[in-house]
């Protein structure tokens, strides 16, 4: 089984690429995210909980994330491995992520790829994506730039975590979309 994390600052482009990789090697996409802001516009209690977070450039907690992972993935149990959009985000998150795919016997995670892009580029996207979807949370660049921050300071460790265990790729995310998806494909490639 095929289980890979996209990973990210916010604006790298994993929501665009999941849906690429989704589509060439038939795989399902879990996106905290996404998962997220359905429950925020349902006002469930962990849409409540988390929309209070995010609209001031949180993350979740690690608890609420290993929530909805568990979720997700009871969700889609005949399913031929996962692209994990948005998850893991803290050493936490990543120590238990082995223990709960096994739980729902989709293996082990393969690899980690690690979309780099410039912060510039970033916050353009970003900007540009809040006028598309209107998202909260990409609408002030000093939300953004928090944001990225928090990704710098609490998130991007986990790239070491996955280095540690040979499980980590690094892509350059600037350019244009084809592009970017074909330096992630022959990195996917090597671990089919």
């Amino acid at each position: 089984m095929l289980n890979i994390i996209l990973f990210g600052p916010p604006g790298a482009g994993k929501g665009t690429q999941s849906k690429k990789i989704i589509e060439k090697f038939n795989l399902t996409h879990i996106s905290t995210g996404d998962v997220l802001r359905k429950n925020i516009e349902k006002r469930t209690p962990l849409g409540i909980e988390a929309k209070k977070l995010i609209d001031d450039g949180n993350y979740v907690t690690d608890e609420m994330a290993i929530e909805i992972i568990h979720n997700e993935l009871s969700n889609h149990n005949n399913s031929n491995g996962f692209i994990f959009d948005g998850f893991p985000r803290t050493t936490f998150q990543a120590e238990q992520f082995s223990n709960i795919l096994s739980k729902h016997g989709g293996g082990d995670v393969t690899l980690m790829i690690s979309i780099e892009v410039d912060e510039i580029l970033l916050v353009e996207r970003l900007m540009n994506r809040s006028k598309e979807s209107g998202r909260p949370d990409d609408r002030q660049e000093d939300i953004i730039k928090k944001r990225i921050d928090i990704y710098h300071s609490r998130t991007s460790c986990i790239k070491d975590f996955y280095k540690s265990r040979g499980k980590f790729e690094s892509i350059n995310g600037n350019g244009k979309i084809d592009v970017i998806f074909n330096r992630i494909c022959e990195v996917i490639d090597k671990y089919k």
